[in-house]
């Protein structure tokens, strides 16, 4: 059966199988035989190809790999975890954005921790000049799910208070080309902190606030699949989330 994803894939980024026989160091008729014929490459063909493409082997090969591998690669993806957010290293979250070189996410209702960082925000400015994505979701101040926020965590009319606090603080971002701000009205699981393939997740618990709900460190590993969760729910809030009006 053809691989369809691959040659979709190949397609949709313009790229030809020519082109990506020599990206990789293979014979062009190989390439094919993977598209046409839809034969599996060896594990090193595979990372290098998804690599180059820019998506998930288990995207292009979906049975590649067993259970277990998926498994153990999943497992090699969290470097460390830390019981509370303030167990972060100060400088951990500037470390953290200034290794982008392509991406930026960050997915909060508030995050006014780091609205007010200074050194974070001019990571942020810098790295949007240098043609870095810097993405930021903050929650919709007005919506229901954030008013359930604020009760739930104790606090009410603070949560919304906050997410306009942290708006004016990042008023010097927001005139910085490459910097995209939208209002989300989910409810938040997690807040995500994204540079490239790296994460800092802080989980969320009922009842209690961020500040003291535990962090997750992750980076991607080929095969695994707790990192893409998290990415593949950032662009789904991302999708449905609306650009917020100028100041």
């Amino acid at each position: 059966m053809a691989n369809e994803r691959l040659r979709a894939v190949l397609l949709e980024q313009g790229i030809t199988v020519a082109a990506l026989a020599e990206a990789i160091d293979v014979d062009e008729k190989t390439v094919e035989r993977w598209i046409s014929k839809g034969r599996t490459p060896y594990r090193r063909h595979r990372y290098a190809v998804a690599t180059r493409l820019g998506v998930d082997e288990t995207y292009l090969w979906p049975e590649a790999l067993s259970n277990e591998q998926v498994t153990a690669a999943s497992q090699s993806e969290l470097i460390t975890v830390y019981p509370q957010r303030t167990a972060v290293p100060r400088d951990g979250w500037g470390r953290l954005f200034s290794r982008a070189e392509r991406e930026i996410g960050i997915l909060v209702y508030a995050g006014l921790f780091l609205s007010e960082d200074g050194g974070v925000q001019k990571i942020l400015m810098d790295k949007a000049r240098a043609g870095v994505r810097v993405r930021i979701l903050l929650g919709d101040p007005d919506s229901p799910e954030v008013a359930q926020r604020g009760a739930d965590e104790g606090v009410d009319d603070a949560m919304a208070a906050k997410i306009r606090n942290a708006l004016v603080m990042y008023r010097p971002l927001r005139a910085v080309e490459g910097i995209e701000f939208r209002f989300h009205k989910t409810i938040l699981y997690n807040s995500i902190y994204r540079a490239d393939d790296e994460l800092l997740v802080n989980t969320h618990v009922y009842g209690v606030t961020a500040p003291r709900a535990p962090v997750l460190y992750l980076r991607k590993v080929a095969g695994g699949d707790i990192v893409n969760t998290y990415l593949e729910s950032f662009e789904r809030v991302w999708d449905g989330a609306t650009p917020i009006p100028e100041a």
